[in-house]
């Protein structure tokens, strides 16, 4: 499996909703990433550009993709992204793959 933090940002119709009748949607998110073979790692909710974000365990992007979906179709999320997060045996792994190479860029 393979961890991705979705970062996700609410309506102000939903924000208005919740203030209205505050809720904890932990355990929705949890039920929804188990239909689509997810598990929820970890919610947080945030300030800024997003409101919060979603750590899942998926074994592909189609299950993420899934969960993202799903998500967003009620429309209480007007946007959302994405993004695999790696550890840091998979980065070295990949640094050391790439420092065989050769590669080189342009010249000037």
């Amino acid at each position: 499996m393979t961890l991705y933090m979705t970062q996700f940002a609410y309506t102000s119709d939903a924000w208005a909703a919740f203030m209205k009748h505050p809720e904890d949607r932990s355990a929705a998110v949890m039920n929804l990433a188990e239909q689509v073979d997810c598990q929820v790692r970890a919610l947080y909710y945030s300030l800024g550009e997003y409101d919060g974000i979603v750590i899942l365990d998926a074994p592909n992007e189609a299950a993420v993709t899934a969960f993202t979906m799903a998500a967003m179709a009620p429309g209480h999320i007007r946007k959302a992204k994405t993004t695999v997060l790696m550890g840091a045996g998979v980065m070295f792994d990949a640094m050391k793959k790439a420092s065989h190479t050769g590669y080189k860029g342009l010249e000037k």
